[in-house]
C-alpha cells in the first residue's frame, strides 16, 4: 500500500478518540440526567401537594386572622383637684397595688381651708350654747312673771266679782231710798247715805274692774316677752342648720385633700407617666396610664363571611409575633354584634349612590392567659381559631 494511504488509517482512531464519544457512554449520561430531573419534578409536586393540603385543610378547619392585637383596660389616672406635683413616686414600668401612693398634690391651701372650717364649726357650737342659755334665762323669767301676774289677775277677779253683788245691793238700796223720799218716808240725810253708799261701792268696783284690766294686760305683756323664746328657737335652728351646711364643706375640703394623694385603682403595672415634679395640674389632667397584666385579651377582627362558623368557647391557637417561639392558647370569648366600620369617626354614608362592595369585619374577643408578663397591650399576633367543634 502506499505510504499516504496507511497514515490516514494510523491517524484515524486518534481522531475518532477526539471526537464524539462511543454510543454506550453517551446513553448512560443522558439516563442520570433525566433520572435527576424526574426526582427534582416529583419532590415539587409532593411539596405542592403537602402545602396545598395543608392550606385546604386549615380553611376547611380553621378560622386565621393576622392582624390581631393583645388589648387591656388602660386605665388613665388623673386628678380631680388642681394643684402643683410635690413628689411623684412611680416611674414607666413601676409594678403599682391597689391603694398605693403614684403622686401628691400641693396641700397647703387645702389645710387652711381645713382649719379655718374647723374654727367657724367651733364657734358656731359656742354661738348655739349661748342662745341655748339665753332661751333657759328668758324661760324662767317670763315663767315667773306670767306666774305672779296670773296670780294678780286671779286677785282681782275675785275683788271685782265679790264687789260687783255689793253694788247691785247699794244700786237697790238707792232707788228704793228715792223712792220712800218722793213718798216722804225717809229723810234727805238718809237719801245721801244712800247716794254715798252706792257712790263707794261703784268706785270700789270700778278700782277692782282697773286693776283686772291692768292684770291682764301685764299678762299679755309677758305673754309677748315669752315669744322671744319661739325667736331664740329660730335661731338656734339657724345655726343649726349653718353648722350643717358648714360639716358638708369640711366633707368636702377633706375629701379635697385626701385627692390630693393619688392612689392607684388597680393592682399592674405603670405604662406611662405625663408630669413631673414641679409642674401644675388642672382637674381632669391625664397623670398617667396603668393596666393590669393580669387582665388582657385579643381583639380580631373576622371577615363577615366567616362569622357564622365562631362561637363562645372554641379553641384558639396563637402566634404573638413577640415571641415567636412560645406557644399560646385561648378560647373565644365573645363575638361582636356590630361591624368596625360602624365605629368610625367618619363613616361614609355613600349619599351618591355609587357602591362598591367591600368585606366588613366584626370584632372577636379572645380570652389568654399571661405567661410570666410577657404579653402585653398593643402586641400583634396571629390567631387560628378552631371551628371543628361546632
Amino acid at each position: 500500500m502506499p505510504d499516504g494511504a496507511d497514515q490516514k488509517l494510523d491517524n484515524a482512531p486518534a481522531s475518532q478518540a477526539a471526537g464524539t464519544p462511543p454510543t454506550g457512554t453517551l446513553t448512560h449520561g443522558s439516563s442520570s440526567s433525566r433520572g435527576l430531573q424526574f426526582l427534582i419534578a416529583a419532590a415539587v409536586a409532593v411539596i405542592a401537594v403537602f402545602f396545598c393540603g395543608r392550606e385546604i385543610y386549615q380553611r376547611f378547619n380553621y378560622v386565621y386572622a393576622e392582624d390581631s392585637r393583645i388589648e387591656a383596660d388602660l386605665v388613665t389616672i388623673s386628678s380631680r383637684v388642681a394643684g402643683w406635683v410635690t413628689a411623684l413616686d412611680i416611674m414607666e414600668g413601676s409594678p403599682v397595688s391597689k391603694g398605693q401612693v403614684l403622686l401628691n398634690i400641693d396641700t397647703r391651701e387645702s389645710k387652711l381651708r381645713l382649719s379655718e372650717l374647723d374654727a367657724q364649726i367651733s364657734g358656731m357650737g359656742a354661738e348655739r350654747d349661748r342662745l341655748a342659755a339665753q332661751r333657759r334665762m328668758v324661760d324662767k323669767q317670763t315663767a315667773s312673771m306670767i306666774l305672779s301676774v296670773q296670780s294678780n289677775r286671779d286677785a282681782a277677779r275675785v275683788t271685782v266679782s265679790s264687789l260687783l253683788p255689793q253694788l247691785k245691793l247699794a244700786k237697790r238700796e238707792l232707788e228704793r231710798a228715792k223712792s220712800l223720799f218722793e213718798r216722804k218716808v225717809f229723810s234727805r240725810r238718809q237719801l245721801d247715805q244712800a247716794e254715798n253708799a252706792h257712790s263707794q261701792i261703784n268706785r270700789e268696783h270700778q278700782i277692782a274692774v282697773a286693776g283686772l284690766k291692768a292684770a291682764e294686760a301685764k299678762l299679755a305683756e309677758a305673754g309677748a316677752e315669752r315669744t322671744q323664746l319661739t325667736v331664740l328657737d329660730g335661731d338656734i335652728a339657724v345655726l343649726k342648720h349653718r353648722k350643717a351646711e358648714l360639716l358638708v364643706q369640711l366633707e368636702k375640703q377633706n375629701l379635697d385633700l385626701n385627692d390630693r394623694t393619688i392612689r392607684s385603682p388597680v393592682d399592674g403595672v405603670i405604662d406611662k407617666t405625663f408630669v413631673n415634679v414641679g409642674e401644675y395640674v388642672t382637674p381632669g389632667q391625664r397623670l398617667a396610664l396603668a393596666h393590669d397584666p393580669a387582665k388582657i385579651w385579643i381583639e380580631a377582627n373576622i371577615k363577615e363571611t366567616q362569622i357564622r362558623m365562631l362561637k363562645p368557647g372554641q379553641a384558639v391557637d396563637i402566634n404573638v409575633d413577640a415571641y415567636p417561639d412560645t406557644a399560646f392558647t385561648g378560647r373565644v370569648m365573645s363575638v361582636g354584634n356590630a361591624t368596625t366600620s360602624e365605629f368610625a369617626l367618619l363613616p361614609s354614608p355613600n349619599p351618591s349612590g355609587n357602591f362598591t362592595k367591600i368585606t366588613q369585619r366584626l370584632p372577636v374577643r379572645i380570652a389568654i392567659e399571661q405567661k410570666e408578663n410577657l404579653l402585653r397591650p398593643g402586641m400583634m399576633v396571629e390567631v387560628n381559631i378552631d371551628i371543628r367543634n361546632p
